[in-house]
């Protein structure tokens, strides 16, 4: 392990509902809550002020309204976060050349190998210079840990939270570690977690004290001699820049279970359409297709099927999905279907029948009847996501704050301008049109209601992310 703290690991605050507060002029400083709307949807991330009434990640949507009624509900933008998180791991590519990604909204960077800290002095300089360019950039805060390793790098940036920087000193990472839970440390989930607690271990000093030939008669060799290391607070793992992808996958869980087998067939295909564009989209294919069916009762069935090479074409996919359907009882409901591509390459078995046959599909619209999705819908049909973007002939830009009963109603507002005014229409008025999102920062602005337009969100409209 190394001597000096150069590993920077920088957590995003709140990341999924910090964009929308940056974006939504109006929700600054509120209770916002970013997640499925469906009776079986879960919160994906809740702001800081949301977390006061208790609501948090992974907690059912209806718990979480229980708990904060008054807050904002969000459907998620993944299209403007990914645009977000480019920035930001742009920024951080600036500091060195070894980026290991986590998440969107999280990454580790080794400072040493980018020759940009070589001791506690330059290393503090780069984390405060990161989380200062991150708020010029974005308008959003980044939490920042430094560390001798990439554990306790993360480690200090969950203690920084939010909006902070620790840099955790050379020599001291015994004394840090002691009094916190076993659950801290990399690889202890819930059920080791129990494991040890009913052996009497539950702090990181006792994990210690217990010795690593106990921790292997209780989790085995190599999980034991792990964690007995991460206790002494020793970790040799490496920022690895570029982590291989193993499989693309994409899955849908439904409001109401599934009854018809007609039904779950088109979903299946529609998800299989999905897989694929994001297979192309990362220049891969695949040679294994997967199956994934979570039905009524909650129990969950994969199947899988290996094909003679590896292929990105839609319809082998489509088919393979199809025949994997076939073998799953489906009776009493489906609550969520997946499906999934591994074995990647990044080539593609030439299949002269599959192309012959996708031509054939395209040629008779098989494509737009199993992937309605990508039809333009009418203004009747169209669905008015909460907190996605729309725009108005007369209003400008603007976003959904809820729908129902035929109608709409909008806040016409963006990243720029002052908190805007509300309005109301009928679900199928022409004038009105789904958006894309506005950069947070800059431009946009025109037409929009809400007072004049400033160059950017002010530190005290910001809040804490």
């Amino acid at each position: 392990m190394r001597n000096v703290p150069t590993i920077l690991h920088l957590d995003m605050d709140a990341f999924f509902a910090s964009v929308e507060q940056a974006s939504k002029p109006s929700l600054r400083g509120k209770a916002v809550v970013v997640g499925g709307l469906g009776p079986r949807g879960v919160v994906a991330t809740a702001s800081y002020e949301a977390r006061t009434f208790g609501v948090r990640s992974a907690m059912p949507m209806a718990q979480a309204r229980r708990l904060a009624p008054h807050a904002a509900y969000l459907v998620p933008r993944f299209g403007l976060y990914r645009s977000v998180s480019e920035q930001v791991m742009a920024l951080l590519a600036e500091l060195s050349p070894l980026v290991e990604p986590l998440s969107l909204d999280e990454a580790f960077v080794d400072l040493e190998a980018g020759d940009t800290a070589w001791d506690e002095e330059s290393a503090r300089r780069a984390g405060a210079k990161l989380r200062a360019d991150i708020r010029t950039g974005t308008g959003l805060t980044g939490s920042v840990g430094l560390a001798a390793s990439k554990m306790l790098a993360k480690i200090a940036s969950e203690r920084a939270k939010p909006d902070g920087l620790l840099l955790i000193e050379p020599g001291t990472e015994r004394a840090l570690l002691a009094p916190l839970p076993v659950r801290t440390l990399p690889g202890v989930g819930p059920a080791t977690g129990d494991h040890l607690r009913r052996a009497g271990i539950s702090t990181v000093e006792e994990l210690a004290e217990a010795g690593e030939d106990e921790l292997v008669r209780l989790l085995g060799k190599a999980h034991g001699h792990a964690l007995y290391a991460m206790a002494l607070a020793h970790d040799e793992r490496p920022v690895v820049a570029e982590r291989e992808t193993k499989s693309v996958s994409v899955e849908d869980t439904y409001d109401v279970d599934i009854h018809d087998r007609l039904r779950v067939g088109l979903e299946v295909q529609r998800l299989a359409g999905r897989c694929v564009r994001r297979l192309r989209a990362a220049g891969l294919s695949g040679r294994t297709i997967v199956l994934k069916v979570r039905r009524y009762d909650f129990s969950t069935l994969t199947r899988s099927e290996t094909l003679r090479g590896p292929t990105d074409d839609p319809v082998v996919v489509r088919e393979a999905a199809m025949r994997l359907l076939e073998s799953v009882d489906t009776t009493g409901g489906v609550r969520l279907l997946g499906v999934g591509v591994s074995g990647l390459a990044d080539y593609t078995q030439e299949d002269l029948f599959a192309q012959a046959a996708e031509e054939a599909a395209d040629a008779a619209s098989e494509e737009t009847a199993a992937e309605p999705v990508e039809e333009r819908p009418t203004a009747a049909e169209r669905h008015w996501a909460a907190g996605h973007d729309v725009r108005h002939t007369e209003y400008g830009h603007g976003w959904v704050q809820g729908s129902g009963l035929g109608r709409v109603t909008v806040r016409f507002e963006t990243p720029v301008s002052q908190p805007g005014r509300v309005r109301t229409f009928r679900v199928d008025d022409p004038d009105l049109e789904p958006a894309d999102p506005l950069p947070l920062l800059s431009g946009g602005a025109e037409g929009a209601e809400g007072g004049p337009v400033v160059g950017s969100p002010s530190p005290s409209s910001r809040g804490t992310r």
